[in-house]
């Protein structure tokens, strides 16, 4: 349409739409586009500003013209689809019957059935001996949905349904996708929102990268994402839209249930949500498939000869649409139809229940279909499929399109019974009251067998019981790592390097492991595997790198080894889960490390940890730089004292702060063992430092304790009688080493030293000893792996760590006799280590202090001797504490 207040020549302006309109009925719109464009670029050449438009009408893009039918017994499957529904409903009614305690939601799955429906019955493909199987992202709020489909398939139980969201006892449904607690059925957990569609995109990436590095072939495999209009708020879901569209991830397809409301009101009450969406991922490079109006509007809009009905489309906001649909046919006359004589007078034959019929394109399973048929059809370009649907659909008064829809779990029996009219369920007045599931007759059962035997199986199903071993290296494999540096000082950020430049180059497991970094390869002395193995770049390297003349140039190539992400922490942690749950999703079982700056790990893409921890993800993290005082210089937002608390919060991380490369090898050829030979569903986060000092050969038997998280690496021949336990982990081991040094020559203290390398796991085995000596009181108890380690051992124990005091506090309770924690509790600071260390209290002159301290509170020292170690050590008792500075 023409704005006519902008128009000088109404004339000139018709003439050009006609032309326009001759050239798609002789050549097609691709012509018209391209006449379009072409004119567009020579205005702009002649100085006009012609700013792009990424939006189109407020209209379906598939036309009805261009519109397939749709394969199968369409009527058998609205008969499916409707009882689907219902016991959708009843999954959730029925529990909360029981007890408002399981909540649980309806109006999601009511507005996108039509959408999941056609999906399951015509599109994802199951993993089978011909197929590698699609990848869906469901959309967490729609479960009871999803489980009321297998129901009727026979997957699963009433007794398996009657027990949503009741776990404890085994056997119960998640509330949520989550492969954690249904490893067979979940394939990804999706309800954290704003994490499906940055994982999605991820996975579809490393989709495209397995393919180009020969583990799979991908043939025309796809990643689904459902989402919600209200979701695509959050910063994840369209973080990384522009990747998806920049390597032409025509593997991948959202498909936004555009219902208008967010949780407690409209998404965009003021405009249109679906025209923001569409302007944001057209803008950003993909395909947009608009799905907003079913059959009964395309007669009306045949009939628009003056246009104002497609205008009214356009100017109509959510807010009303949404009020529209929460009303009735007569109130969708008057202030829709009505608002101009031509729209009210397309309807003036109509009654209000046929006003009233009319459906939005979400609920109309043909046009789903052909939508969905064209979105598995896109090449070079990811799908964003816009389908306008409305909350709540089916549930009437209950609350269809009610601001108040999503929390609603309960129904009354006259709602109901609405619900079963309006869809025709076959359930009695007498048994309406209990909300009985219903079940599916013979040829309905049939049906959908046959239709998910023609896509290859069972959906969704979760693949991991037949995933195959790695060859996993000996320990002598890393056998540099092994020795002592000698005269060298390294640190453990290089020994991680080497050991996994060991990795890359072996026979065996080298072609799986999945070297992954957002911008820092340099800061982490990776620049090396620029050339050696290569970053990853689907459309391979077309420019000539500024370094190409240097052994280490910048090396971009099609199967590139390296996925290098950028600053984009996010992304790369999103890389790492489509790495680390390889092994169910591919088949193949790959191996990632990750490695960033630790203060932008776990602080900063917590969520994304615990949703790996969800997903059963194998594979490394790297703490680089790590420790509240070893990255001197990076101040108070770079300096890391706190992730390992972080990472003790997920119950199957398991982290470790090393200290020699030694440690570094024990644990990560420990750590493949239990993942890729084991095939434990744990992931394994380490912090590294970029410290240089020198490192011992690994003490004989030590690699018990190191992966159990405590050992005695040095201990004193004859202990005197002044004798005390230094106990630290990461270079601040070094800082105890050095203070046992000052301790015996200037008081004639002996010391033994004690490398901890994961207060996390010594205190979850702790825990774990208390937690059975209590539910089994009158059995042999068991005692505490610290506890054994320092029992009848002589003189206190002065632990000191780069992490704030939390860090090792956690094993206080295991261990026998003095115990004293320095930490590192506060913000960081720019500093000098040696300032940093001396500000924090965990430097040699510190824990040699605290020693004195507490050999004086045993009367082993005098307090001559204490006063002055103190004056050595230069302690000042009037020092402001640095966690309140």
């Amino acid at each position: 349409m023409t704005d006519s207040r902008n128009d000088i020549d109404a004339v000139e302006s018709q003439e050009w739409q006609e032309a326009i309109e001759d050239v798609i009925l002789r050549d097609g719109p691709d012509r018209a586009h391209f006449l379009l464009d072409k004119a567009v670029q020579q205005a702009r050449a002649a100085g006009a500003i012609l700013p792009f438009s990424a939006t189109t009408p407020y209209q379906n893009t598939i036309s009805p013209d261009d519109e397939v039918d749709m394969p199968g017994d369409t009527e058998m499957e609205w008969r499916i689809r409707t009882i689907n529904r219902w016991n959708a409903m009843a999954t959730v009614v029925r529990r909360n019957k029981e007890s408002s305690e399981y909540g649980g939601h309806i109006a999601s799955f009511a507005s996108s059935a039509a959408l999941y429906d056609v999906g399951l019955n015509h599109f994802w493909r199951a993993k089978s001996a011909i197929h590698g199987g699609d990848l869906v992202f469901f959309q967490g709020h729609v479960v009871p949905g999803i489980y009321a489909r297998s129901f009727m398939e026979g997957r699963l139980s009433q007794d398996q349904l009657e027990s949503f969201r009741s776990e404890v006892n085994g056997g119960g449904l998640s509330s949520y996708p989550h492969p954690w607690l249904m490893p067979d059925y979940w394939q990804f957990p999706t309800v954290s929102m704003g994490l499906g569609p940055l994982m999605a995109i991820y996975q579809a990436r490393f989709m495209k990268y397995m393919h180009n590095r020969g583990h799979i072939d991908m043939a025309d495999r796809k990643v689904w994402c459902f989402l919600g209009d209200g979701e695509m708020d959050e910063p994840e879901s369209l973080g990384a839209i522009s990747l998806a569209a920049r390597e032409g991830l025509d593997n991948l397809i959202f498909v936004v249930n555009c219902n208008l409301q967010r949780l407690d009101g409209p998404v965009r009450g003021n405009s249109k949500i679906v025209q923001e969406l569409e302007g944001a991922f057209r803008g950003a490079g993909w395909d947009v498939i608009k799905l907003l109006w079913g059959k009964g509007w395309d007669e009306l809009l045949e009939k628009d000869a003056s246009g104002k009905l497609r205008q009214l489309m356009d100017e109509t906001i959510d807010g009303d649409y949404q009020t529209f649909k929460s009303k009735d046919g007569a109130y969708i006359r008057e202030h829709f139809f009505g608002k101009y004589p031509e729209t009210a007078a397309l309807v003036e034959d109509w009654t209000d229940d046929q006003i009233w019929a009319l459906r939005r394109g979400g609920h109309d399973p043909r046009k789903v279909y052909n939508a969905f048929l064209r979105a598995t059809k896109t090449k070079g370009q990811p799908v964003c499929l816009l389908a306008k649907t409305v909350k709540g659909y089916g549930m009437g008064t209950a609350g269809e399109g009610q601001n108040t829809s999503h929390q609603q779990k309960k129904m009354q029996e006259d709602q109901m019974r609405a619900m079963r009219d309006r869809f025709k369920i076959p359930v009695d007045d007498a048994d309406l009251g209990k909300a009985p599931f219903v079940t599916l007759n013979n040829a309905q059962k049939a049906y959908l067998t046959e239709r998910r035997k023609d896509l290859g199986g069972s959906f969704p199903v979760r693949h991991w019981r037949d995933t195959p071993k790695l060859e996993i290296p000996a320990l002598t494999a890393f056998k540099g790592q092994l020795e002592s540096t000698g005269d060298r000082e390294i640190s453990t950020t290089m020994a991680f390097v080497r050991i996994l430049t060991t990795l890359l180059r072996d026979k065996k497991v080298g072609k799986f492991v999945v070297p992954i970094v957002p911008d820092e390869s340099r800061t982490f002395g990776m620049e090396g595997l620029f050339r050696s193995v290569g970053i990853y770049n689907p459309l391979g390297q077309n420019y000539t790198p500024q370094d190409a003349d240097q052994m280490m140039f910048y090396k971009e190539s099609k199967d590139g080894q390296v996925l290098q992400e950028g600053i984009n922490e996010a992304g790369a942690m999103a890389d790492w889960i489509a790495a680390a749950t390889s092994y169910s999703t591919h088949g193949v079982p790959m191996i990632p490390f990750y490695i960033y700056y630790s203060m932008f790990g776990f602080q900063r893409i917590g969520d994304l940890a615990w949703a790996a921890g969800d997903s059963r993800a194998r594979g490394f993290m790297l703490g680089g730089t790590a420790g509240r005082t070893t990255l001197n210089g990076e101040g108070l937002q770079h300096e890391d004292g706190h992730s390992h608390i972080f990472a003790g919060t997920i119950p199957n991380c398991i982290s470790y702060d090393p200290t020699f490369s030694y440690e570094v090898a024990v644990i990560v050829q420990h750590g493949m063992k239990r993942m890729f030979v084991d095939q434990e569903d744990v992931f394994f986060y380490l912090t590294l430092m970029n410290e240089n000092y020198h490192h011992p050969e690994m003490p004989m038997g030590a690699e018990d304790g190191i992966i159990k998280g405590l050992y005695r690496m040095s201990k004193t021949g004859k202990p005197a009688k002044k004798h005390v336990n230094l106990m630290g982990s990461g270079t601040i081991l070094v800082q105890a080493i050095k203070a046992a040094e000052m301790l015996r020559e200037d008081f004639g203290v002996t010391s033994d030293i004690w490398s901890a390398t994961s207060f996390n796991e010594l205190a979850r085995e702790g825990q774990d000893c208390v937690r059975h000596n209590r539910l089994n009181p009158l059995t042999e108890q068991k005692v505490p792996y610290v506890t054994q380690l320092l029992d009848g051992v002589k003189g206190p124990v002065i632990c000191a760590t780069d992490y704030i005091k939390n860090y090792a506090e956690q094993i206080r309770a295991y261990v026998p006799g003095r115990f004293t924690v320095l930490g590192t509790d506060g913000f960081g600071r720019s500093d000098s280590r040696v300032n940093l260390r001396r500000f924090f209290e965990v430097d040699a002159n510190h824990i040699a202090a605290a020693a004195m301290v507490d050999l004086y509170r045993e009367g082993t020292v005098s307090e001559k001797e204490l006063q002055s170690a103190l004056s050595k050590y230069d302690v000042d008792g009037g020092k402001p504490n640095p966690r309140l500075v």
